[in-house]
């Protein structure tokens, strides 16, 4: 498998482990269910991008599949601590169902305690997948060119996340959600992230 390294990605058996790391969640839900305000629903989407692809607007904490005339299947995510750390272009070079979950090695300096919870995989320690798994149901790995841009379009299994600013680098959704845009998008498909207010990097 194709390892996922999102550093802020965390739920279930690591939750508590990583809580208070600053790159998870800024504010302690009142719910710990899916915020009503981002179903999942087909809107009208008026967009010069051809059918099939991905529009993430992390400003606004929506992702949009493009459906073509005018109208796209529109999700809500979580973004990054800060918004989302790069802006452009990128295409989906691979997908994963119940992808495993990598905590970067810097992530297991500073949480010592992970290490109890990983065992060692294929591509390093860390966790299989599973519904246990905070990287969720599905993974659509982000390439530019032939270059790996580490950043992941992945589930959760923390729903109650979506709408906020919760983790780093990766854009994630609800496990239901993620399972529709796995099955509505194919390899190759361009996606393409808007920049936010407070201004992203534009990936090279």
């Amino acid at each position: 498998k194709v390892p996922i390294r999102c550093a802020g990605a965390a739920g279930g058996i690591v939750a508590m482990v990583l809580f208070g790391l600053a790159a998870c969640a800024t504010t302690t839900p009142v719910s710990r269910e899916a915020d009503p305000a981002f179903p999942r629903r087909v809107v009208t989407y008026p967009s010069p991008e051809r059918l099939g692809t991905i529009v993430v607007d992390p400003g606004s904490h929506f992702l949009y599949l493009v459906q073509g005339g005018g109208q796209a299947i529109r999700y809500g995510v979580g973004v990054g601590s800060e918004g989302f750390g790069w802006s452009g272009l990128a295409v989906v070079h691979n997908k994963q169902e119940w992808p495993d979950w990598y905590p970067p090695a810097e992530m297991l300096v500073r949480k010592p305690d992970l290490r109890e919870h990983m065992s060692q995989l294929q591509s390093g320690l860390g966790m299989p997948g599973g519904p246990d798994n905070p990287i969720g149901a599905r993974a659509l790995y982000l390439w530019q060119g032939n270059k790996d841009t580490l950043y992941r379009i992945h589930g959760t299994n923390e729903p109650w996340t979506i709408g906020h600013n919760v983790s780093s680098g990766c854009i994630r959704l609800t496990n239901d959600d993620v399972v529709d845009l796995y099955d509505h998008t194919v390899l190759g498909a361009k996606v393409v992230v808007l920049a936010t207010a407070a201004g992203a990097v534009p990936l090279q």
